[in-house]
């Protein structure tokens, strides 16, 4: 797997959207991103997430950071000592 793809990091946009009966569209239209972007960050392919971005969504959809993205340990990771 690409170095790049090791990460741990999960996103649980679909939950939050899923729970606030909204669309991918609905949200895109209330945070100012596009659909396109906002599908990059749900499908975990984004590499980075701008805190003003994530402080918009987190408005929109009434949740904290750690709501919207949470980190599993052991999953991509090298542990202490190696790269995380």
């Amino acid at each position: 797997m690409p170095e790049d793809e090791l990460h741990s990091i999960r996103i649980h946009l679909d939950r939050l959207l899923a729970e606030r009966g909204m669309t991918l569209t609905e949200l895109s239209e209330k945070v100012g991103i596009t659909v396109v972007n906002l599908s990059v960050l749900k499908n975990g392919r984004a590499k980075a997430v701008r805190f003003s971005t994530l402080s918009r969504i987190c408005e929109v959809l009434r949740c904290q950071p750690g709501d919207l993205i949470t980190h599993d340990a052991g999953k991509g990771d090298e542990g202490e000592g190696g790269r995380a």
